[in-house]
Order: structure tokens, then sequence, then C-alpha cells
């Protein structure tokens, strides 16, 4: 009888956690959880915890430590842990196969190295990872040998794309966007737009900051600075395609003008469930696609004077070095400011373009620098916040 496989799940009480541990039930025969993480929401963690049955579990925000602790009295055998330095330990645990890295912002980078040094398989659902230290991230994993497996919709539509394409090069990259809440709406609609109407996306149901970042379409702009790591093109071999019915997932052109695509309805499951099971292709409860159906494809350009996060994005990874950590830190400020009624919408894209030109640029950043650049770029965004 072959061994259950051990996932780690950081960030399991967000929405990719939660599908992750949909799939994990699914194939219960093959999957197991071994340990939990989250950021504050205690009670969601322990009811996880009381399914599942981990050997661990962590809640990052340590001043939550002691309810967790009441919430798992029940649960004994279950180690109960808090902390920064807890996640960063977690990850090595020696049964762990694999790693999936959900939590949202930078703080997934260190465990998600400590996670690549114990040579765990990672899947990558964490954006800011790449974004933030992308050259350092593919350097380790090369170094320890330990495969990055995407579970973004879009990214692993990609790499579907080019299993069996080894040795073939890549044209081009397309990129598809659904285009969010705001595709049709002019600059001066976006100027009074609200939180509330930024958080209605039209088609995925996602944690509040990547919702935000999907209405400014500075998600997208992180998805080609990811892309660049994950797959080695430049920036000039991506293009981002606006496709309102999220159907194409993403597409890789090749240079013989073939186009291959992954098409299916919206569902992060999958993307989830092909990280942790790839090469093979299990069964997924999942509702299929009918081309059928009276519904149409379309694709469009995106507007860069609208959302000109997007366009910071490319700026940011055409300059290099630390500036896509730069755009990272103060976009994670704007988006909190947002969420909290105390910036604007176009105004998130406004200091972040100020924090770009104010912030230390340094072209071969290590790990040090990093933390150094994401305080340094807080620091700044939320300065120029108080000039609003």
């Amino acid at each position: 009888m072959n061994k259950k496989r051990q996932i780690a799940i950081l960030g399991s009480t967000g929405s990719i956690g939660t599908q992750a541990l949909e799939v994990i039930e699914e194939h219960a025969e093959l999957y197991e959880v071994y340990c939990l993480t989250a950021n504050n929401q205690v009670e969601l963690l322990a009811q996880q915890a009381h399914k599942f049955k981990p050997a661990a579990i962590v809640i990052a925000n340590e001043q939550r430590y002691d309810e967790l602790q009441r919430l798992m009295a029940d649960e004994p055998d279950i180690k109960v842990y808090a902390g920064s330095r807890a996640l960063d330990e977690i990850v090595e645990a020696d049964p762990i196969d694999m790693v999936l890295t959900a939590m949202v912002g930078f703080a997934g980078l260190s465990p998600t190295i400590h996670a690549i040094k114990a040579r765990k398989a990672i899947a990558l659902a964490n954006k800011e990872t790449l974004v933030v230290a992308g050259e350092l991230i593919l350097q380790l994993a090369q170094q320890y040998h330990v495969p990055i497996l995407p579970v973004d919709s879009e990214h692993s539509a990609i790499f579907q794309s080019l299993v069996g394409e080894e040795g073939n090069p890549i044209e081009k990259i397309l990129l598809t966007a659904s285009g969010g809440p705001f595709r049709q709406k002019s600059m001066a609609e976006l100027a009074s737009v609200t939180k509330a109407d930024a958080l209605r996306h039209p088609t995925w149901d996602m944690g509040a900051k990547i919702t935000i970042d999907s209405a400014s379409m500075m998600n997208k702009g992180f998805e080609v600075i990811e892309a660049k790591w994950l797959f080695g093109v430049e920036p000039s071999q991506i293009q981002v395609l606006v496709h309102p019915q999220s159907i194409v997932h993403s597409a890789v052109q090749f240079q013989d003008s073939s186009v291959k695509a992954q098409l299916g309805v919206p569902d992060m499951r999958l993307p989830i469930q092909y990280a942790f099971s790839f090469p093979r292709r299990l069964p997924l409860s999942s509702e299929r696609l009918d081309l059928f159906a009276a519904q149409k494809l379309e694709f469009f350009e995106p507007d860069l004077q609208k959302f000109r996060c997007l366009a910071l994005a490319f700026e940011a990874i055409g300059q290099g070095g630390n500036m896509p950590c730069i755009v990272n830190a103060a976009n994670e400020i704007v988006n909190r400011a947002f969420l909290e009624d105390r910036c604007g919408f176009l105004q998130m894209g406004e200091i972040i373009e100020q924090t770009m030109a104010k912030a230390t640029f340094d072209r071969n950043p290590d790990y040090d620098i990093y933390i150094q650049t994401d305080a340094e770029a807080r620091r700044i965004a939320s300065e120029l916040l108080t000039t609003l």
C-alpha cells in the first residue's frame, strides 16, 4: 500500500486553502494533511484541525495563541504553535512531502524559502514570493532540486500547455485576465468607486486583498512578474489579454505559430489538484465545460492608462533588481488603505508610483536587501497616505 502524500497548507483558512482541503478530502486515499496554518482565523483553523487531524497547526498572530489552545484542548495529539518562526520551522518537518503556500503577501516569502531548503516540493499560490524575490527563489529551487508547481489558474494553464513541449522555445505567453468589475468603467467613474464595488468580482470568489488587486489589475501585473520567473521568458514575451468569460485560463504561442491553451470552467480546485498530482490527472467532481452552450469567447487589450497598476508592474520587472519588491510593499499598504477607506481607487496607483521613485533601488539584492526594501517601501507608502 502506497504511503499517503503529506501536505502542509500555509494559509488553510483562505480561499485557496479551503479548496485545497476539499481536494484532499475527495482523494483521502492519496493525501493527508500534515499541518495547517492561519494568520488570524482561529475558529476556522480549529474547525479544520478537528476535521482533518493534522500533526500540527500554527497561528501566525501570537496574540491568538491562547485562544487557539483553548479551542484545541480536546485534541492533545495535535501540536499548537504560534508566530512567524513557527511557520518557518513547521515546513521543515521530515514527514512533509509538499508545501502549499497559500498565505497572502510578503509574509509567505520566509516559510517558502525554509521549505525549499528542506527540499519540500512547492505548490505555489502565494504570488508575492516570486514577485518580491523571483531570482532568489528560482536559484534556491535549482540548488536544492525542488519542483515549484504553480497553483494560480493562469500559471497552471501555462504549465499544462507546456507539458510535452520540452525543448520547444516559447514565443509568447498569452496571460488572460477577467478584467475585474471595472473593465468597462471610465477614468471619471473609477475616481469614485468604493471598496464594495471593487469586492464584487464577476468571476472568482477570492479573499479581499486579491479581489482588490484584481480590480486594480495589480494582480495581473504580479502574474506577469511570476510568469517571467516560472517560465524563463522576458516581459516582452508576455501579453495580457482581457477575457471576461474566464474560460481560456491562459495560453502559450510557439515559434511555429501554434497556440496551446487550457480551458475550463472557473474552479480553483483544478489547478490545486493538478499541482498535488502532477503528472497524473485525477478525477474531480467539478462542472464540465460545455462548448455547445451559448457563450462567446472575447479578448481585449488592457487599458494601461485606466489600470495604471498593470503598467507599473511591467515597469518594475523591466527595471529588475528590488523594484518589484518595492511595488509589492507599496501595494500591500495601499490595498489595505483602500479597504479601510483611507485611499481612493486611483490613488493606489499614484502612491505606488511615487514609492517607486522614492525608495532605494538595488540592482542585485539579496535576502537581507529584500527585507530592508520591504520595510522602507512600506514606510514611504504609509507616509504618502498621510498627505492625501
